[in-house]
């Protein structure tokens, strides 16, 4: 099959990045993946440089002989998460001279197309952070800045790890609570107390980016009972809740039976007493809304805004879902 009229799907994360160039009717071309999106550490340029090597690989696997040429580009990027970053990485996405028309979305956009058969409903996602998105097919969309605490954020792999963190500290010096995380946590990089987790930290013993494997040492704590664990998962299920009650809200899909997809490492892991409590909670706020997990691969949803974006058919979408499993 031939390029002529190619789109280009796009789904750049922190850690990794995944291109598809797929053909109009949801055949998937070429694929190619690489190392994370990170403007905000090396820069917008040196970002988009890093990227177009990706694509250029994905167009060769695509069996392109030339420049890569698109007909619609469906970029849904890590760190878009103001209109002035959406703005400045279409700009800058433009000016590589692919073609078409270049739309750029964050990337928790993605998780969302990928799990609605339609552009309609609410997606919250939570791996390392937290950030939640909505859309209607007229085009109209909700969401929140996603920049941490600033932009009043709770929860994510990385918030969760740090709260049992705080509240494991202050059991064992006797500030807080009695909790079993204060064994647990330091057990898990073979440390005998909280203190000697604190000084391993502090001092660059255990690495930072480590402090993300403590969020399912906190799952397993709060399965076996614990109280504090417990709190914290309950809290995340509220901030959930909070984020699509909040995002159906906005779109007037409150009352409507819409999909809330959930996302992201710590919501597809199924813990079932996260599960129970979001879907406790949510029956309360939207109680016609469903819910869905969506285990895709999120550069399926960069695919299927490609393809909204250029009037394909349904079978177009359903193609494309049957190449990804879904």
């Amino acid at each position: 099959m031939g390029l002529t009229g190619a789109l280009l799907a796009v789904d750049a994360g922190n850690s990794k990045t995944d291109v598809a160039v797929l053909a109009p009717d949801g055949t998937v071309l070429g694929e190619a993946r690489g190392g994370g999106f990170r403007p905000p550490v090396v820069g917008v340029a040196a970002a988009v440089d890093a990227l177009a090597e990706i694509v250029d690989a994905a167009w060769s696997a695509a069996g392109g002989d030339a420049a890569p040429v698109f007909g619609q580009v469906a970029a849904c990027l890590a760190n878009a998460d103001l209109p002035v970053e959406e703005a400045e990485l279409t700009a800058a996405l433009e000016a590589r001279g692919w073609g078409g028309a270049v739309r750029v979305h964050n990337d928790t956009f993605a998780i969302l197309r990928a799990g609605v058969d339609e552009p309609r409903g609410v997606a919250v996602v939570c791996g390392a952070g937290i950030n939640c998105v909505g859309m209607t097919p007229d085009g109209r969309t909700a969401r929140f800045p996603a920049i941490g605490k600033i932009s009043g954020d709770w929860g994510g792999g990385g918030g969760l790890a740090e709260e049992a963190l705080w509240f494991a500290a202050r059991a064992e010096d006797g500030r807080g609570a009695p909790t079993e995380l204060a064994r647990a946590l330091p057990e898990h990089f073979g440390l005998a107390s909280m203190y000697a987790l604190i000084e391993a930290l502090h001092l660059g013993h255990v690495a930072p980016e480590r402090r993300h494997e403590l969020t399912p040492v906190l799952f397993r704590t709060s399965a076996a009972g614990d109280p504090v664990a417990r709190s914290l998962v309950d809290r995340l299920a509220e901030e959930v809740v909070a984020l699509a009650s909040v995002a159906l809200g906005r779109l007037g899909l409150l009352g409507e039976e819409v999909p809330v997809v959930l996302g992201g490492s710590v919501l597809a892991a199924r813990h079932p007493r996260l599960d129970a409590r979001i879907a406790a909670l949510l029956a309360v706020k939207a109680p016609r809304a469903v819910l869905r997990v969506v285990t895709a691969p999120p550069v399926l949803g960069a695919g299927l805004l490609a393809l909204d974006a250029a009037g394909a058919p349904p079978e177009a979408a359903a193609r494309l879902r049957e190449h990804y499993g879904s």
